[in-house]
């Protein structure tokens, strides 16, 4: 795996139910409705949207996603990105006690020409920062899913 080449993988749990988290999962371009760190988002289509990601370092990421997968009955919901990264993010929704346990898989190779060039000494930032983010994407769900439930 090169310096340009990530794989994250992080597991939620949540009170709500499968069928919602996948619901608000599967509406692409509502991103940033609800993660703080996408910052702006268009729907392109009814399977894709552009959305603009920045987290606390100064850079801001352009990605194109492209629904792939969307199988509520198994739980799978996975997207081709293109842009600033390439590769797939894949959401996987599964009941677990009274709740839902999501897993969420991302491996991309960054294209964005300074982050490349950096990749050396910065690679442990970007990694940090990724987690930052995700951390940020669970407050976000949780309350959005909450306001989900009680409309």
């Amino acid at each position: 795996m090169g310096l340009n080449h990530y794989r994250f993988r992080s597991t939620w749990w949540l009170d709500e139910p499968p069928a919602l988290v996948h619901g608000v999962l599967a509406d692409l371009a509502g991103y940033p409705r609800w993660w703080r760190e996408v910052r702006g988002g268009r729907r392109v289509d009814d399977d894709t949207a552009e959305l603009r990601l920045r987290s606390v370092l100064p850079y801001e990421l352009v990605v194109v996603l492209r629904r792939d997968v969307d199988d509520p009955a198994a739980g799978v919901l996975r997207a081709v990105l293109s842009g600033d990264m390439d590769g797939t993010a894949t959401w996987r929704v599964a009941p677990e006690g009274g709740g839902t346990r999501l897993v969420y898989e991302q491996e991309v190779v960054v294209r964005r020409r300074l982050l490349r060039l950096l990749a050396p000494v910065a690679r442990p930032l970007l990694v940090a920062n990724h987690a930052l983010m995700m951390r940020s994407g669970l407050r976000g769900l949780r309350a959005r899913l909450a306001g989900e439930r009680t409309s």
